[in-house]
């Protein structure tokens, strides 16, 4: 078992301009792949992961592909270990003082745990929306589009043009093109839902990861953020968690199904493969079960 090391801290002040910009890079240091690169068709691998939160194990052996440019749904009932498995995915995990794990998570072939690899670049390569949207209440529409890059020291030629097309791929353009000045916490919870999927994107992930982000969503919202989701898997690798099995069915290409064998017993994928193999002809009568509501 290897305890995972805490991640590098925010950088320093920086001169910034009228975006809270920096005027240039934070230098990746030798040996290391600058990871603010245009965003590709990258699959992500976790083989064999094993994670603790302490004496407690939380996952058994969890080995997962997720395909370049579809959407991955991790289902299962809840205390099973899909939300940790996300925040493995892009280093979250080790946030937490008493967290360790095993195993490995390969992002195009290189394990995002290697010590050449910092914590900020895999971000950068993998970003992370939460369950409820989390704009900064102090910053503009077009500052928040704009916050996980200036936190990360990164320049940027166009901020404005980076700001529209991050809003447009977001599908909140339309309705924020003359609000731009107007704080993030001032639109609605689907909106700032999808301005949070904005900031993530501004960075030009290869994938983005979404823990159950339409739970605290009325109905009209939930389908505007799934239609994006569908349009954003053209270019993205995608994997969310959702207890919502139409939403699974509906939104991903591919589902894996977690669960435990008992109290106290870490969580481990059941079976794992296409979303209509496992809804309508699974091999596990546990998925068969599961997917139709018979338990969990």
């Amino acid at each position: 078992m290897t305890t995972v090391e805490q991640g590098p801290g925010m950088p320093e002040q920086w001169p910034v301009d009228r975006y809270g910009m920096p005027p240039a890079a934070a230098p990746a240091p030798a040996g290391v792949d600058n990871m603010h690169s245009p965003t590709g068709r990258s699959g992500i691998r976790a083989t064999n992961v094993s994670a603790w939160f302490g004496s407690n194990k939380v996952l058994e052996r969890v080995s997962l592909d997720m395909e370049p440019s579809k959407v991955t749904a991790l289902i299962g009932p809840s205390g099973c270990g899909k939300s940790t498995f996300l925040r493995i995915l892009n280093r979250m995990h080790e946030l937490v003082p008493s967290a360790a794990l095993s195993g490995s998570v390969e992002l195009d072939g290189q394990d995002i745990y290697g010590p050449q690899v910092r914590v900020t670049e895999t971000r950068l390569h993998i970003g992370m929306v939460f369950q409820r949207p989390n704009p900064f209440p102090s910053m503009t529409i077009a500052q928040n589009v704009l916050a996980g890059l200036r936190l990360s020291g990164t320049k940027v030629e166009n901020p404005d043009g980076l700001v529209k097309d991050s809003l447009e791929r977001a599908g909140l353009w339309k309705e924020t093109r003359n609000r731009l000045n107007e704080a993030g916490a001032a639109l609605s919870g689907g909106q700032q839902q999808r301005l949070c999927i904005a900031r993530a994107l501004a960075v030009r992930p290869k994938v983005l990861l979404m823990d159950e982000p339409c739970s605290a969503l009325d109905p009209i919202s939930t389908s505007v953020i799934e239609r994006t989701i569908r349009d954003l898997c053209e270019e993205l690798t995608i994997v969310i968690v959702t207890h919502n099995m139409q939403q699974a069915q509906r939104v991903s290409d591919n589902c894996a199904l977690f669960l435990v064998d008992g109290e106290g017993k870490p969580g481990h994928i059941v079976e794992a493969g296409p979303t209509d193999d496992l809804f309508n002809n699974p091999r596990d009568p546990r998925t068969s079960d599961y997917v139709h509501g018979r338990f969990g």
